[in-house]
Formats: C-alpha cells, structure tokens, sequence
C-alpha cells in the first residue's frame, strides 16, 4: 500500500468516525422516511397520469362508437334513398373507425395492465411506509431512552468521581492533620524536657527561670534547716526531762 492511499484510507477512517459522532440516527431516519414519501409520491402521481390516460382512450373510443354508429345509420339511410355508392362511403369510413377502436382497445389492454401494476406497487410501497415509520418510531424512542441513561450514568460517573476525589483530598487532610498535631506533641515534649529552647518565650524568660530555681533552692534549705531546729530541739528537751528524773530519784 502506497504512502498516498494509506493517507487517503485513514483520513477517509477519521472522517466516519467524526461523522459518527455528529449523526443523530433520529434525524437520518426521519430524512429516510421523507425520501420514502416523495417516492411514494411519485408513484401516486404515476398512477393518476395513467389513469388520466386510460380515461382519454376510453373517451376516444366513445366518440368513436359514436362516429361508427352514427356512419352506420346514414349508409341505411341512403340505402332507403337508392344511392348505394354514398351508403358504401358510409360503411367505408365505419371500417376505418372499427379499425381505430380496435387499436384503442389494444391501448386501452395495456395502459390498463399498467395501471394495475403501478396501483398494486403504491398500496405495496404504501404498507412498507408505514411499517418503517412505525419501526422509525420505535428506534427513535429506543434512541431517545438510551441516550438519556447515557447521560445519567455519565453524570452518576462523574458524581462518584467527584466523591472518590474528594474522599482522597479528605483522607490526605486528615493525615496532614494528624501529621500536624503528632509534630505540635512532639515539640512541646521537647520544650518540656529543655531539649528545646522555646523561640516564643522572651529572652528574659531563662533569668527568671534560673531565679525561680535559686528562690526554690532557698525555700528548701530553710526548710530543711527548719526541721533540723525543730529535730534537735525535741532532742535536748528531752534530755533534760531524763536528767530531772534521775535527779528526783536520788533525792528520795
């Protein structure tokens, strides 16, 4: 296959692809069915020219039998007269005419026979009309009712998508979330434990804390020296409550 028909063979493929796309089968059936009537229109307009033909040999044959008749009184006529010479002109002509009308039956025989024919193929072409429209109608309705479950499943398709994505944008925030406050815990465990220096706090804030701890330091001391106090005061009392007992002991 040469390069030229290969061009022509694909262009010829994209062509009835987009003319597939564009074609509304309801459109092309109704135009089919319009050229159905214009041609059913045409053998109608057939069938009354032969009519109409048929009508004009049956008239001559009229005015021919009348001619003949008539020819056929005036040769009696000039019989009962004695002039045989004009009634054999008479009956002369009335052959003539017979001739005529015999080719105008002839005529008659045919157009007749053509009448029939072209009559018995519109009532034909009359019934498969209306069978294709009838068919017509039910492909368009079929159409019609596809097209439209088409167009819901498009859309019902396009509202799971839309919730699918919007389900993954949703699962992505969550995670980013909790991304976000595993990261805040972690922070504020390290700020805690002074692993981390707090960037918020002001730079006084290590000062006061240093103050803070010496002010507690100096709390406990005290006390603790307290209790020391308290302890060796509860100790020489006492003692000395032991030395008055002995005391009194001697004495007695």
């Amino acid at each position: 296959m040469g390069l030229v028909q290969r061009v022509t063979t694909i262009f010829k493929a994209k062509s009835n692809a987009a003319l597939d796309k564009i074609e509304d089968p309801r459109q092309t059936l109704d135009l089919s069915y319009q050229q159905q009537l214009d041609n059913l229109t045409k053998v109608r307009r057939a069938v009354a020219d032969v009519a109409t033909a048929r009508k004009r040999v049956e008239i001559q044959a009229e005015q021919l039998k009348g001619q003949g008749d008539k020819l056929a009184e005036q040769a009696k006529a000039a019989l009962s007269q004695g002039n045989e010479p004009l009634a054999r002109e008479a009956l002369t002509r009335r052959e003539a005419i017979a001739a005529q009308l015999q080719d105008l039956d002839t005529q008659h025989a045919s157009i007749v026979e053509q009448e029939d024919k072209l009559t018995a193929t519109a009532q034909k072409l009359q019934s498969e009309v209306e069978a294709f429209r009838t068919r017509k109608e039910t492909i368009k309705a079929s159409y019609t009712a596809a097209e439209a479950s088409a167009h819901v499943n498009e859309a019902v398709s396009g509202i799971s998508t839309s919730i699918s994505d919007a389900g993954a944008a949703m699962q992505r925030a969550q995670d980013k979330v909790a991304t976000m406050q595993a990261r805040s815990g972690a922070l504020d465990e390290l700020l805690a434990s002074g692993a981390l220096t707090d960037l918020t706090a002001s730079p006084s804030d290590d000062i006061q804390a240093q103050l803070d701890k010496a002010s507690t330091t100096s709390n406990v001391d005290a006390q603790l020296a307290a209790l020391k106090s308290q302890l060796s005061s509860g100790t020489d009392a006492g003692a000395l409550a032991s030395g008055d007992a002995a005391s009194s002991e001697e004495t007695k």
